[in-house]
């Protein structure tokens, strides 16, 4: 496991705190990980809450459940542009790629020309040492690559899009029913 790695709920993983979610890898080491729910938007606007970041948050521009866990504490995923070097950029931190954590603290002036959108999250989804090995031992995650666009995808049915893009058999879970007891 490392930073910038998506965790796919399996099927059978039914928890609503997680059913059907991608959770993004921010941060993987001895004392646990930390991740946020990709697709979670909820109801209340980035311009309502943190508006100096409103017109840099990418569609729909609404905070999202990053996970259960502080729900009180904000933090921000960014995908910087092509070729833009993150490592001397005050308020940028390098998780994988072409992503970045945003410290909402910085000048969004000067953050603006770099990023191709931000995505603020509402708490954050976190397990303590040896925790997600235990739920990954028992098939309650998928572990995925993601791509850099994956922080700041448009609405959809992210869970899908991610397995749909995967080679056989396991873009097939992707046609997997929401709702079991309907189908």
């Amino acid at each position: 496991m490392r930073p910038g790695t998506l965790l796919v709920s399996a099927t059978d993983l039914v928890e609503p705190a997680f059913r059907r979610t991608v959770v993004y890898i921010v941060e993987h080491n001895d004392a646990g990980s930390l991740g946020v729910v990709l697709n979670r938007p909820s109801d209340t606007a980035v311009q309502d809450v943190l508006p100096r970041w409103a017109e840099l948050a990418a569609a729909p521009r609404t905070l999202y459940v990053g996970g259960p866990v502080k729900r009180d504490a904000a933090l921000c995923l960014t995908t910087v542009k092509v070729g833009t070097t993150i490592n001397r950029i005050d308020g940028l931190r390098r998780v994988d790629g072409r992503v970045a954590l945003l410290d909402l603290d910085s000048d969004p002036e000067t953050i603006a020309p770099l990023v191709e959108g931000i995505r603020i999250f509402a708490g954050y989804a976190g397990w303590t040492f040896g925790q997600l090995e235990g739920e990954l031992e028992r098939g309650d995650w998928i572990v995925l690559s993601a791509l850099p666009s994956d922080p700041i995808a448009q609405p959809g049915d992210l869970w899908a899009q991610v397995l749909r893009r995967q080679p056989l058999p396991l873009s097939l879970l992707a046609t997997h029913p929401i709702e079991l007891e309907r189908n």
